[in-house]
C-alpha cells in the first residue's frame, strides 16, 4: 500500500484556516466532500465519528503531526485527506506541541485490515525525522503534492 492508494490529492489543504482540532477535522472532511470522496449528507456523521475517536485519545501523535481516523458505514473505500498549517493547530497532541500536518483517514466499517494497514504505513513514514520536518516546513500545493507522492522514499 502507498499513500496514493487512498490519499485524495484534490483533498489536500495547503494552508488550513482552522486553529483547533474539531474545526480542522471538519475542514478536511469538507475537502473530501468537495473532491467527491464523501457525500454532503455524510459530512456531519463523518465528523462525529472522527470526534468520537478523538475522545478515546488524541491522534496528535507528536512531531507536529496528527492522524485522525475512523471507520464509517457510509464510506465505500478508504479515503484520506491531508492538511498543512504553518501557524499550527491546537490538537492536544501527545507532546503538547501544535500540529502542522494532518493525515485524515476514513474507511468502511468492515475494513479493519485496510484501515490498520494505512495507519501503519503513515506511522512508518512518520518515524523518519526528515519527513516530519518536511511535512511541517513545506509550503505550496505543488511542493506538498510532490512530497506526498514521494513519501514512500521515507519508509523506515
Amino acid at each position: 500500500m502507498e499513500l496514493s492508494d487512498f490519499l485524495v490529492e484534490t483533498a489536500l489543504v495547503e494552508e488550513m484556516a482552522a486553529k483547533e482540532k474539531e474545526p480542522a477535522i471538519r475542514e478536511l472532511v469538507l475537502a473530501l466532500n468537495e473532491s467527491g470522496a464523501i457525500k454532503a449528507k455524510e459530512v456531519e456523521s463523518v465528523v462525529d465519528a472522527l470526534m468520537k475517536r478523538e475522545e478515546l485519545g488524541s491522534t496528535g501523535i507528536g512531531k507536529g503531526v496528527a492522524v485522525p481516523h475512523a471507520r464509517h458505514p457510509a464510506i465505500r473505500k478508504l479515503v484520506g485527506a491531508f492538511g498543512h498549517s504553518s501557524q499550527g493547530i491546537e490538537f492536544a497532541a501527545l507532546d503538547g506541541e501544535p500540529v502542522h500536518a494532518i493525515f485524515l483517514l476514513i474507511s468502511p466499517s468492515a475494513s479493519t485490515g485496510q484501515h490498520l494497514e494505512a495507519l501503519a504505513l503513515i506511522s512508518r513514514m512518520l518515524r523518519n525525522n526528515t519527513f516530519c520536518r518536511l511535512l511541517r516546513e513545506t509550503t505550496g500545493r505543488d511542493k506538498l503534492v510532490e512530497l506526498l507522492r514521494d513519501a514512500h522514499d521515507f519508509l523506515t
